[in-house]
């Protein structure tokens, strides 16, 4: 394969989240400091997580050493996971944010090789907490175990920053993709030709706004999700006095105005946020739209919150054929990130 080529140039793309997986990858929490003073109390939920996922796919999971895995088996036994569906990966990673620092799988049914992997450059959401040299490898070490060729954009990118339809459209945020902490030698324009080069898509579609709390700079993944290839669920606030409500009707405005590349209005499902979730003084970004599309559920956080049932309801009704599992993420959001953060689709193809 020719990598002086990008993906797009060799027919390559990102899949959908809601296209068939072969796998998901995480990589098993471990740094206390990321859940300071309640590290053990997400094992039980995340493995809960584990054997939602096991029902459609298998799981891959990334783990230091056989200590780490050991202590990994002991929880996802108490979970009754079946570890015929879990793999482990004896590859050191300095946190748990797999969907940021993982394989970004691109295929092509077409080649010879149909898969492969984009490997961008890392740097914790603007160097806020090194180190995250282990991170920043974890493709590269996916794709040798893999014999899989590996595209090096050369820039900063995390893939909870952007949504795909699998039909040419992406989405993000200018909140997280144009901060000066990722790349700041480059400006809008040329940041839409790296995702359309190396995602393999045509078209860049930006909303403004991340949420309250969010240290990633406004994540897409915490409010505008591609339920189909035309329909985005949309998390907005319901009251006026907290301060996601104008970012969110700001984002909602603008999702009106967009227009796929068939010239087709987006449908947009509008999700309630949950009540604010506050530890130690500090605002934490729960969102329902952290929610990860298995190949048989839709796993949506939830906060002990009235609303829970409701957004369950909501998400239900645009995943007809998925089940919709709410798992607890009260203690998980600790870490300020859920299930969508912590995991990272490997395609069918």
């Amino acid at each position: 394969m020719n990598l002086t080529q990008t993906p797009k140039e060799l027919g390559y793309y990102f899949p959908a989240e809601f296209a068939p997986h072969i796998a998901t990858w995480l990589s098993w929490p471990h740094k206390e400091e990321s859940w300071p003073g309640k590290i053990d109390t997400i094992y039980p939920n995340y493995s809960r997580f584990i054997k939602e996922l096991t029902k459609g796919e298998l799981v891959r999971i990334n783990v230091r050493d056989e200590v780490m895995q050991s202590f990994a088996v002991d929880h996802l036994q108490k979970a009754n996971v079946d570890l015929n569906k879990v793999e482990f990966f004896f590859h050191p990673t300095n946190d748990a944010w797999c969907r940021d620092h993982g394989p970004a799988f691109v295929v092509n049914p077409g080649a010879e090789q149909k898969k492969a992997i984009v490997d961008w450059d890392y740097n914790a959401w603007g160097n806020k907490y090194p180190p995250f040299d282990l991170d920043d490898v974890i493709p590269t070490l996916i794709a040798k175990h893999y014999k899989l060729p590996v595209f090096y954009p050369g820039i900063i990118m995390e893939g909870g920053s952007v949504e795909f339809n699998g039909k040419g459209t992406l989405i993000t945020s200018t909140a997280c993709l144009l901060n000066p902490n990722r790349n700041p030698h480059l400006n809008q324009r040329q940041i839409e030709q790296f995702l359309i080069h190396y995602y393999g898509v045509d078209q860049v579609l930006w909303v403004d706004e991340g949420i309250v709390g969010d240290d990633t700079d406004g994540h897409i993944d915490d409010t505008v999700r591609f339920a189909n290839e035309d329909t985005v669920i949309t998390v907005i606030e319901e009251k006026k006095s907290d301060e996601n409500y104008k970012l969110l009707q700001h984002n909602l405005k603008q999702l009106f105005k967009m227009r796929l590349l068939n010239g087709k209005q987006l449908n947009i499902i509008e999700l309630p946020m949950p009540d604010e979730v506050i530890w130690n003084d500090q605002r934490l970004p729960a969102s329902y739209a952290n929610f990860y599309i298995a190949n048989k559920s839709v796993i949506v956080p939830t906060f002990r919150c009235a609303k829970d049932d409701k957004a369950l309801q909501i998400i239900q009704e645009a995943f007809p054929g998925r089940e919709v599992i709410g798992i607890d993420s009260t203690d998980i959001i600790w870490g300020l990130g859920s299930f969508h953060c912590l995991s990272q689709q490997e395609p069918q193809v």
